[in-house]
C-alpha cells in the first residue's frame, strides 16, 4: 500500500516537472500578451463521418445513463421499502452521476456537430468546477456507503442507534457540500493564473492539467497545491474505503450462516465494483507508465470515468440487488397500468 502511494506521489512529481517544461516551451513561442477570453476544446479530431459516429455513440450512452440512474432515483423516492440509509445514499449517488455526466457530455456532443469548438473563459472554469466538484462528492458518498455497510455488518446491534435519520440526512447534506466547498480553492487558484495564448486545449473537457500547461506563468506553488490536494483526496478516501471493507469482509467470513454470508457479499460486491470503476481509471492515469501519446491516453481514461462508469453503475446495482429489482418492476407495472387506463 505504501509503495503504491509513493509511486503515485512520484508520478505527480514527474507531472509537475512536465508542467514546468511545457510552459517554458510555450512561453518561448508566444509573440503576444493578449489575455485569453476563450479556449478551443479540440476534443476528438477525426473525419466528419467519425464525428457523426461519435455523436451517435455518446448521445446513446448519455441517454441510457440518465435513464438508468433516473430509475434508481425514482425507485428510492417512490418505494417506501427503500427508505433506508443504504438506498437513500445510493439514490443521491445516482443523482450525482446524472449531474456529473451533464457537466461535460452535452458540450462534447455540441462540439462534435460544430466547427466552432470554442468555450468562454468563464464557461470553461465553470465546467471545470462542477465536473470535479461532483466527482469529489461521489468520492464522499462512496465513503459514506462503505461506513453504512460497516455499521450494518460489523455492528448490527448498534446500527439503529448510530445510523439515525439525523445522521444519514447530515451525511447527504455534507456529501453535496463536500466537493463544492473543497474544490473552490483549486479552481480559484488556477483561474487567477495569467493566460495569454495559445488557447487550444487538447481535450474534450476543461481539465486542470492542460489548463495549467497553457498558463503564461511558472506558478510552481499552484501546481504543487493542486497535485497535493488531489493526492490527499484520492489516497485518503481510497484508504478509508479499503480499510472499511477489510473489516466488513473479515466480519462476513465469521458469519455462521451461509445465507447471511451470501446476502452480505452480494451487497458489498456491488459497492466494491463501483469503487473499482471510480478509482481504477484515476489511479491508472497517475500510476501507469507514460506512453508515447500521454494526451490521447489521458482523454481515453477521462472518457471512461466520465461517460462509461456512470452508465455501468445502475446496471451493477440493479442486477445484483433484489430489493432494487423489485422496486423497478413495481414502477414498470404502475406505468403499464396507467397506459391501459
Amino acid at each position: 500500500m505504501f509503495s503504491g502511494r509513493n509511486s503515485i506521489l512520484h508520478k505527480w512529481a514527474i507531472i509537475s516537472v512536465i508542467f514546468m517544461s511545457s510552459r517554458q516551451m510555450n512561453a518561448s513561442n508566444r509573440e503576444t500578451t493578449t489575455t485569453v477570453t476563450h479556449f478551443i476544446l479540440l476534443g476528438f479530431p477525426s473525419s466528419p463521418e467519425m464525428q457523426l459516429l461519435y455523436f451517435g455513440l455518446f448521445s446513446t450512452t448519455y441517454t441510457l445513463t440518465l435513464t438508468g440512474n433516473g430509475l434508481i432515483v425514482f425507485s428510492v423516492l417512490l418505494d417506501r421499502h427503500l427508505h433506508t440509509p443504504m438506498y437513500i445514499l445510493l439514490g443521491n449517488f445516482s443523482l450525482l452521476e446524472m449531474c456529473y455526466v451533464t457537466t461535460t457530455v452535452p458540450n462534447m456532443l455540441a462540439n462534435l456537430l460544430s466547427t466552432n469548438k470554442s468555450i468562454s473563459f468563464l464557461s470553461c472554469f465553470a465546467q471545470f468546477y462542477f465536473f470535479f466538484s461532483f466527482g469529489y462528492d461521489e468520492g464522499f458518498f462512496l465513503c459514506a456507503m462503505a461506513f453504512d455497510r460497516y455499521l450494518a455488518i460489523c455492528r448490527p446491534l448498534h446500527y439503529p442507534c448510530i445510523m439515525t435519520k439525523q445522521l444519514y440526512i447530515s451525511l447527504v447534506i455534507l456529501g453535496w457540500l463536500f466537493g463544492f466547498t473543497l474544490y473552490l480553492a483549486p479552481v480559484v487558484l488556477i483561474s487567477r493564473l495569467p493566460f495569454c495564448g495559445p488557447n487550444m486545449i487538447n481535450h474534450f473537457v476543461c481539465d486542470p492539467v492542460p489548463l495549467m500547461m497553457l498558463s503564461c506563468s511558472e506558478d510552481i506553488i499552484t501546481q504543487l497545491l493542486y497535485l497535493t490536494f488531489n493526492a490527499f483526496f484520492i489516497i485518503g478516501t481510497l484508504i478509508f474505503i479499503l480499510c472499511t471493507y477489510f473489516l466488513v469482509i473479515r466480519a462476513i467470513l465469521q458469519m455462521p450462516s451461509t445465507a447471511s454470508k451470501h446476502k452480505a457479499f452480494s451487497t458489498c460486491a456491488s459497492h466494491l465494483a463501483v469503487v473499482t470503476l471510480f478509482y481504477g481509471p484515476i489511479i491508472m492515469m497517475y500510476v501507469s507508465p507514460r506512453s508515447g501519446h500521454p494526451e490521447k491516453m489521458q482523454k481515453i481514461i477521462t472518457l471512461f470515468y466520465s461517460v462509461i462508469t456512470p452508465l455501468c453503475n445502475p446496471l451493477i446495482y440493479s442486477l445484483r440487488n433484489k430489493e432494487m429489482k423489485a422496486a423497478l418492476r413495481k414502477i414498470f407495472r404502475t406505468e403499464q397500468s396507467v397506459h391501459k387506463m
